[in-house]
This record gives structure tokens, sequence and C-alpha cells, in this order.
């Protein structure tokens, strides 16, 4: 199957049981989309498939043939941080930042989808996502204040 990952094409043989997240993490060591309830409960695993959010624990590999994906490691140039990633920091919106690639992730998609959201819109657009420390008002804010600066397009 082909598949292109962050703007990199990519040819692989995927197992009939391989999901998505084993195929970014294990084979194409993208290691910034995290396991943790394997589920689709927590949204820790969320990457955008041609676009759209999706739970890669949930997602087989194979469905992806010929599919875009976008992981965390594709919102910014390696060594760098986009302006969400930024705001994420200067919100205080990251705490443990296990959850935050996911949170980073679905955010991304509603501004590319969306450059200017409303706070409810962004709270429906966040609902996927599972944050333990519960830094949910700092993420309205940093997605909030990317939206204002007009930065909103990721890499």
């Amino acid at each position: 199957m082909r598949l292109t990952v962050n703007g990199r094409a990519h040819e692989v043989t995927a197992r009939d049981d391989e999901t998505l997240l084993e195929l970014l993490r294990d084979r194409l060591e993208l290691t910034g989309t995290k396991l943790t309830c394997d589920r689709g409960e927590c949204g820790a695993c969320t990457v955008q498939l041609d676009g759209a959010t999706v739970y890669s624990c949930l997602t087989l590999a194979a469905a992806c043939d010929g599919a875009t994906v976008r992981t965390v490691e594709g919102l910014a140039a390696a060594g760098t941080l986009s302006t969400l990633q930024q705001a994420f920091i200067t919100h205080d919106a990251a705490q443990c930042g296990y959850c935050t690639p996911g949170q980073l992730v679905a955010a991304q998609a509603l501004l590319d989808r969306n450059p200017s959201p409303t706070d409810d819109e962004i709270v429906a657009a966040m609902s996927g996502n599972l944050c333990r420390c519960g830094t949910y008002p700092k993420i309205v804010q940093a997605i909030r204040a990317v939206a204002a600066s007009g930065a909103t397009r990721g890499a």
C-alpha cells in the first residue's frame, strides 16, 4: 500500500490487523502520536486522515491505501514550532503533555477548515480529546489566540 505521511510518500505492506497507530509508531518511527487507551476514547492518537481527524488506534492501516496522513510531527518543520504549538506553550495548555499531540492535531484540523472558530466550535471540535490535567480552558484560549492572530495554517 502507498500513503503520504507528513508530505512524504511511503510504500509499506500492512498486516490485516495492523492499526494506523502501530504503522506510524512502530514502522515509520513517528512516535509523537500516543498510544493511551487503545479504544478510541481519549484522543491521544488523533491524526488527520485526508483532512479529517481520526483515532489512529481504531483505523486499520490497510484502509489508508492512497491516503494522506498528518501527525503532530507534520505541524511544523523539524526543529521549529507552529504558531499553534507556540500558543499551547504560551497559554500553558500542555501541562503533562501526554494528550498534547492529539489535541494539537485536532486543533489544527479545526483551524484548517475554520480559521475563525467561535468558542462553542472550538469546544465541539476538541470534545474527542481528553486531558487528565484539565487544561480545557487554556486549550480554548490557545486556539482562540491563534485564530485572532490570523496565523492559522499549519505546515
